[in-house]
């Protein structure tokens, strides 16, 4: 069935370059089950559960002279072997090969002659691990009408949930001038269609999110002037690297508890440390009122800890909305302590500026719905000029129960946000059984200091950790 893109969908499409490719990643670390766990396995899993994510079969057309916006359409040549790959690091393969062979995945855009995915299993890491790379389209995953993949891949127990056999025939693929014709009657029945599809042409993206206008303006109030300029803001490669970090939950539930705050507060407070320290270490000039104007597109948690407790078998999962706001974070502030009740404070004033939007189908099925929530949070933050903030960071809680994928399972996972226009880092986490994983993406020339960045925040979290006691 061909099914036109929303303006939203269109536009995300459209705001990809060469230097910006707009798929989201995410990286999963497995530990296979005594039985073994290969290629063919993946394969028959993902051929399973591809009827749950019915968009990853089709590819996109675009229509002549630029119409009307771009069409879903069924791929007739559809070939699981070609999105679902093997690669291997020499063994024992290092954690440091892994990311760099991420890197240089992150960096090339998907095919557009094909649907807008890729899947790599990664063999040969030490420790008999295996590693499974996942990259989608930001186009693709809506939240809604598409989930992100990897949601769909995962199992609450070793054995593979039992789904149903659906044979798939392809619908006959439109002709370049039955596609025409169809943008042409549509012109006719809404002559608006027309109007957006110019705009697309012509790069005026962000006229198109008709359904942001109203949060654009509520969060241009509280941003009235640019961000500051920081390093983090310049001209950006076509190359990427990427790096991690992998905390216990712990600490972050005793911070949040001692300070009656919340687990979001902790987090950016955290990452306020680092970038404080990250500027210092690059000889950058920090004054008390240095800030660095953040967007946080980030799931609401539906269930917080209590402040008075550190219980560590609290279970926090996702309620199934995104809530985005800016946020200037203190960077100039030398007391960690400080910072955090900056940005606690900031967090209350912004609440009833947040947007959220409503993604009920994220949560519909068993699986790691953060892989989607970093998706749509992402697709959030480009809906928005980047000259109003200097850094994304998305923020999706998951399951604190372990998972599996075809038997094999889930040790880590750390998420892979794009990197926007001028933005020479991206920083997105997951929390997940016990334990909180940052990825950051970042420009391979602006940012080759990436790893001192994440060495920076686990001090500190250790500084605000130890600032109380």
């Amino acid at each position: 069935m061909v099914t036109r893109m929303t303006a939203q969908d269109a536009s995300y499409y459209y705001l990809e370059t060469s230097d910006t490719p707009m798929h989201i990643g995410s990286l999963a670390i497995l530990e296979p089950p005594e039985s073994g766990f290969d290629h063919e396995d993946v394969l028959k899993l993902v051929e399973q559960r591809l009827p749950e994510v019915p968009r990853y079969r089709k590819k996109v057309r675009e229509v002549a002279f630029g119409l009307s916006r771009p069409v879903w359409v069924d791929d007739r040549d559809f070939d699981i072997t070609y999105h679902v790959r093997r690669s291997a690091l020499p063994k024992p393969g290092s954690d440091e090969q892994l990311h760099d062979l991420v890197a240089r995945l992150v960096s090339r855009p998907l095919d557009r002659t094909r649907p807008l995915w890729e899947m790599y299993l990664v063999e040969g890491l030490a420790g008999g691990r295996v590693a499974l790379f996942i990259k989608s389209h930001s186009a693709l995953v809506d939240g809604e009408e598409s989930l992100e993949i990897g949601q769909v891949l995962f199992d609450k127990d070793p054995v593979p949930r039992k789904t149903p056999e659906e044979l798939w025939m392809p619908e006959r693929e439109p002709s370049d001038t039955e596609l025409l014709v169809g943008a042409l009657a549509d012109l006719v029945a809404r002559p608006g269609e027309g109007v957006a599809a110019v705009r697309n042409a012509v790069g005026d993206l962000a006229s198109t999110l008709t359904d942001t206008v109203e949060a654009v303006g509520r969060l241009a109030r509280t941003a009235t002037q640019s961000a500051p300029e920081t390093p983090l803001n310049t001209s950006i490669s076509r190359s990427r690297r990427f790096a991690v970090v992998r905390s216990d939950l712990a600490p972050y539930r005793k911070i949040h508890a001692r300070y009656g705050c919340t687990i979001n507060d902790v987090v950016l407070a955290v990452i306020a440390g680092a970038l404080r320290y990250w500027l210092l270490s690059r000889g950058e000039a920090v004054t008390e009122s240095t800030v660095v104007r953040v967007m946080v597109p980030m799931s609401v948690y539906a269930q917080e800890p209590d402040a008075d407790t550190t219980d560590d078998t609290i279970q926090v999962h996702p309620r199934g909305e995104i809530s985005s706001f800016l946020l200037d974070l203190p960077v100039g502030e030398p007391n960690a302590v400080v910072r955090l009740s900056h940005i606690a404070h900031a967090g209350e004033a912004y609440e009833r500026q947040r947007r959220r939007i409503s993604a009920q189908s994220m949560i519909r099925l068993s699986g790691f719905a953060p892989a989607t929530m970093h998706a749509v949070g992402a697709r959030v933050a480009m809906g928005f000029s980047q000259r109003m903030f200097n850094l994304m960071i998305t923020n999706a809680p998951g399951p604190q129960h372990p998972l599996y994928l075809a038997g094999a399972r889930l040790l880590e996972m750390y998420p892979v946000a794009p990197l926007l226009r001028n933005q020479a880092l991206s920083i997105a986490l997951t929390s997940y059984d016990g334990s909180i994983y940052y990825g950051l993406n970042a420009d391979r020339d602006a940012m080759p200091d990436v790893e001192v960045a994440s060495t920076l925040l686990q001090e500190s979290l250790e500084e605000l950790l130890d600032a109380g006691r």
